[in-house]
C-alpha cells in the first residue's frame, strides 16, 4: 500500500494552526470541550489491556437503544476513521471494485487507492440536490464489486439520504452479496428529527460506522465503532483491528461510557446548533448573493458554491479569507471537486463567530471577483 497526505488533513485547522484562525468555520463538528467539563474520576480505572472488542459496558451502551442489535455486533475503535480503515482493507484487495459517492469524507476514498482496487465514483450533482440516484448505482456495480460505500447525514453537503433510497440500495446489493458501508458518523447531529437505527440493523451485508467526535465535542478521545451481525465479518475486523492497536485505551473508553450514560448530553448542543443553523440560513436565503445551497437537513456542514454567474479568483478568495479576515472554510478540493464550492460548518463557532466570519467570507468574495 501506498499512503499519500489527504488535503483536508494537512490543510486542517490543527495543522494550520489554530492560533491562526479567529473564525473556524471549517470544522464538521461541534465544539470541542475541555476534561474538566465531563466532571469525571477515573482513579478507579485500570491501566490495563483492554477487551479487544472494546468494553462490554461501552457496546451495550452503543446499542442501547437498537431493538435488533446487541454488543456482539459492535467493534470499538480508535476513532471512525479507523473503523474506516479497518473496513476498507480487510474487505478490499486490487482485484475488487468499490462504487462509492463522492464527495466524501477523503478516508472512504484514499484507503481504496492505497488499496489499488478498482474504484467507481457516484458524483453527487448540485443540480439534483446531491440526491443518490439509485439507477447509477445499480448501473455501476460489477461482478467483482466488493463493497458499496455511502454516508448519510452526508459529509459534506449536510444531506440525509431518504430511508426508502437507502433500503432499496440495502437490499440490492443483499441479494448480489455485495457488503454496504454506511458512515454514519453524523448521526447524533440530527437536530431536525429523531434519530435512525442505524443501517446496520437491517441486513448482516451492511456495516455502520459512528463515533464520538463530531456530536460530543471530544475528538481526543479517538473513540469510533463499527457494528454488523456479520460474525465472519466481526472475526475479520476484531483480526485487523489487533494487528494494528490491539485494543482501545481504557482511559479513552472509560471516558466514552461516561459521555453516553449522560442522559440529555446532546440537548444544549442541538439547541445550539439549531440556533447557528437559523443565522446561516438567514444569511444564505435573505442576505446572501454570491452564493447559492442545498440545505442540509443534518449534520454541522453545508456545500454552498459560489453562483456562475460571479467569476471569482478562487486562490485570492481563500487566501484573503484566511490571511486578512483570519477565517477558514474547507475549501471544494478537499473533497475533490473545484473550489467555487467549499465546506462550510456552523457548529464549531459560537453564534457571534458565526455571524462576523459569514460577513468575512462575503468581503473576500467580493474582493476576489475578477474584472470583465
Amino acid at each position: 500500500m501506498h499512503f499519500k497526505r489527504m488535503s483536508i488533513e494537512s490543510e486542517s485547522p490543527e495543522e494550520m494552526g489554530y492560533a491562526s484562525i479567529q473564525y473556524n468555520l471549517a470544522e464538521s463538528s461541534v465544539r470541542d470541550i475541555y476534561f474538566r467539563d465531563l466532571q469525571i474520576n477515573l482513579d478507579e480505572v485500570f491501566l490495563c489491556y483492554a477487551e479487544h472488542r472494546g468494553n462490554i459496558a461501552l457496546r451495550n451502551e452503543i446499542v442501547k437503544n437498537e431493538k435488533d442489535l446487541s454488543a456482539d455486533d459492535v467493534l470499538v475503535c480508535p476513532s471512525a476513521a479507523t473503523a474506516l480503515f479497518i473496513i476498507s482493507t480487510t474487505l478490499l484487495n486490487d482485484k475488487d471494485h468499490l462504487v462509492v459517492l463522492r464527495p466524501n469524507y477523503a478516508t472512504n476514498i484514499e484507503t481504496p487507492r492505497a488499496i489499488n482496487c478498482e474504484i467507481s465514483f457516484i458524483d453527487l450533482q448540485f443540480e439534483s440536490g446531491f440526491q443518490l440516484d439509485i439507477e447509477q448505482i445499480k448501473n455501476a456495480v460489477k461482478p467483482n464489486t466488493k463493497l458499496i460505500s455511502l454516508t448519510s447525514p452526508h459529509n459534506p453537503t449536510g444531506v440525509v439520504f431518504d430511508n426508502k433510497i437507502l433500503e432499496e440500495i440495502i437490499a440490492f446489493a443483499t441479494e448480489r452479496n455485495i457488503n454496504v458501508l454506511v458512515d454514519e458518523t453524523y448521526r447524533y447531529l440530527n437536530f431536525q428529527r429523531d434519530m435512525m437505527p442505524y443501517y446496520a440493523a437491517k441486513s448482516d451485508k451492511v456495516i455502520s460506522v459512528c463515533s464520538l467526535s463530531k456530536a460530543h465535542g471530544t475528538p481526543g478521545i479517538r473513540t469510533g465503532w463499527l457494528i454488523t451481525k456479520n460474525k465472519k465479518l466481526q472475526h475479520d475486523f476484531l483480526a485487523a483491528k489487533e494487528q494494528i492497536i490491539i485494543c482501545n485505551s481504557v482511559v479513552d473508553e472509560a471516558i466514552a461510557l461516561h459521555i453516553l450514560q449522560q442522559e440529555n448530553y446532546l440537548q444544549k448542543t442541538h439547541e445550539h446548533i439549531r440556533k447557528n443553523f437559523s443565522v446561516l440560513k438567514n444569511w444564505m436565503d435573505i442576505e446572501q448573493h454570491y452564493l447559492e445551497w442545498i440545505r442540509p437537513n443534518a449534520g454541522v456542514v453545508c456545500f454552498p458554491r459560489i453562483k456562475k454567474e460571479y467569476t471569482v479568483d478562487t486562490k485570492k478568495f481563500y487566501t484573503i479569507l484566511y490571511e486578512q479576515f483570519k477565517t477558514f472554510v474547507g475549501a471544494g478540493h478537499w473533497f475533490e471537486q473545484a473550489d467555487h464550492y467549499f465546506r462550510l460548518g456552523f457548529g464549531y463557532p459560537t453564534e457571534e463567530e458565526l455571524q462576523q466570519g459569514l460577513k468575512n467570507i462575503d468581503a473576500s468574495i467580493e474582493a476576489s471577483i475578477v474584472s470583465s
